[in-house]
């Protein structure tokens, strides 16, 4: 297959919008007050979200201190990392490797009860559309996404907003500035223009699910080592699909070290990105091109064993 190098790369305010409409969960940090007025000190929690044109929309419980903070000083930041589900996750902790992430800076505002409700209405057709997609994917995507569990599933997980168990009070996220920060801590700031104006990935709704379904999948998971040996140049004893988008997927491989002095070999996990023909505008034709992609890298390691 053709690789066309053009397609590689996403900018900065893509990633963020990709990282922003991936995941539901983001840590919301607030100035902590009392009835005296506001402290110095932040406030920290998890709490679930959705974006809709460009802006980040919370759903905090009626008991969490934010409630409070905001009264007093409605300036927040919020942070959300790329999904790292499954044994994804476990590897990068081992690792003390941290995902990439985003940090957002601005306003937490509450909406008023009306604007509250019609946002809960657009949450149900979040969900529903979600749920809809994914009963109507073929077969070798719903395998796939079946394969992972279901906590990596943005619907299943937002879901949980629309019970009678917990009250929510909603606020609109007013972003200010962006900064992304990659997995190794690079920090680049990011326009806010450029990150309204940038398109959501087709494929990010369904990230995270995506990632950990493959990452479960023990013959996916040696195509990857094949993508490494074939397309790198570089043999691959272990490797795992750590993050997708329209363009490509980036695999966390372990690959060998070069030899030491002594003659012995040590291995390293490295960060590899692969890229697509054509992006792919929906999951199906993510899933077509790295089924190419596998059927390739077979047929030509068959091959080269024939020739030997």
């Amino acid at each position: 297959m053709k690789r066309n190098k053009a397609t590689t790369v996403l900018t900065f305010a893509e990633k963020c919008k990709n990282i922003l409409a991936s995941n539901w969960l983001g840590s919301l940090n607030t100035i902590k007050a009392d009835a005296k007025g506001s402290k110095r000190d932040i406030y920290t929690s998890k709490v679930k979200y959705i974006v809709r044109r460009g802006q980040p929309y919370l759903w905090v419980p009626e008991n969490d201190l934010h409630n409070m903070n905001t009264v007093i000083d409605e300036r927040g930041s919020f942070a959300v990392t790329s999904p790292f589900p499954g044994p994804l996750g476990v590897l990068l902790k081992s690792l003390k490797k941290l995902p990439a992430r985003i940090a957002l800076s601005g306003d937490v505002l509450p909406l008023k009860e009306e604007k509250a409700k019609s946002l809960t209405e657009k949450l149900k057709e979040v969900i529903l559309s979600e749920q809809k997609a994914i009963k109507e994917f073929t077969y070798t995507v719903s395998g796939v996404l079946s394969s992972g569990a279901s906590s990596t599933s943005r619907a299943i997980n937002l879901q949980d907003l629309l019970g009678d168990n917990e009250r929510y009070t909603v606020y609109r996220f007013k972003t200010r500035s962006c900064t992304f920060i990659n997995g190794l801590g690079g920090t680049f700031d990011v326009d806010i223009a450029d990150l309204e104006t940038s398109k959501v990935d087709p494929l990010a709704p369904f990230c995270a699910n995506i990632i950990d379904g493959i990452n479960q999948n023990e013959a996916r998971r040696k195509a990857l080592m094949l993508f490494c040996f074939v397309y790198k140049n570089a043999n691959a004893k272990d490797a795992y699909i750590a993050s997708i988008d329209r363009k490509g997927f980036d695999v966390l491989a372990k690959v060998t070290s070069p030899v030491l002095k002594d003659g012995g070999g040590s291995h390293q996990w490295k960060e590899f990105r692969f890229m697509f023909e054509e992006e792919a505008n929906d999951i199906e034709m993510f899933f077509s091109q790295l089924v190419e992609m596998e059927e390739e890298v077979v047929n030509k390691v068959s091959t080269s064993s024939g020739l030997k």
